[in-house]
């Protein structure tokens, strides 16, 4: 079982239109990828402590409003100020090629226009998040349930195994009592009553 890639989409400004950021976050979510949805009209200080909070790998934003030069940079900068830069943030919208290079060479990572495929979107944080971390960042760690359930198991072995040391040994293990024990009975019946009496 893997974990999967968890992205944040959020719809930052005053932006009213999200039904593109829905349909992105229904793609990402069919990709395999745990999405996290913040809603409309965020400030950029919402989304980046959603994504703190929620402990994301990708910030994706879809502006439709044209403050896209003013808002991806304003995540960015939160996002580095808050210890989390290292994040991929990526996004669409109606973002002109020219203002898709400036936001690039700021560190915001790819960006995608309207009619753009779904699948490519999902290739990209895919491939982004492998030559980050590498494939086996996705492996999910041991599920604590079963160490849970083998504890129980090696303690009773271990509480079996002390019984056992503490246990004296059976009389049928124990061949020198039993013929002790014979020679006794043998006497008490050849002295009769007389010896039951001064046992008595």
């Amino acid at each position: 079982m893997q974990r999967k890639i968890r992205v944040l989409v959020g719809k930052p400004g005053l932006d009213g239109h999200d039904r593109g950021a829905k349909v992105v976050a229904a793609a990402l979510r069919d990709a395999g990828m745990e999405v996290i949805y913040t809603g409309l009209h965020q400030t950029p200080a919402q989304v980046v402590e959603a994504a703190l909070q929620e402990d994301v790998h990708v910030v994706a934003l879809s502006i439709l409003s044209g403050a896209h030069m003013t808002l991806f940079p304003e995540v960015l900068g939160m996002m580095r100020e808050r210890g989390i830069g290292d994040r991929l943030l990526t996004g669409g919208g109606i973002i002109p090629p020219e203002d898709m290079a400036s936001l690039a060479k700021m560190g915001v990572g790819k960006l995608f226009g309207p009619g753009a495929s779904t699948q490519d979107i999902a290739k990209y944080i895919r491939a982004w998040f492998d030559e980050q971390h590498g494939a086996p960042a996705l492996e999910a760690p041991p599920a604590p349930r079963a160490a849970a359930k083998a504890q129980p198991a090696a303690s009773s072995a271990a509480a079996v195994k002390r019984a056992a040391l503490r246990a004296p040994a059976s009389p049928a293990k124990r061949p020198g009592a039993a013929r002790g024990a014979a020679p006794k009975r043998r006497r008490a019946e050849r002295a009769g009553s007389g010896a039951s009496r001064k046992r008595r």
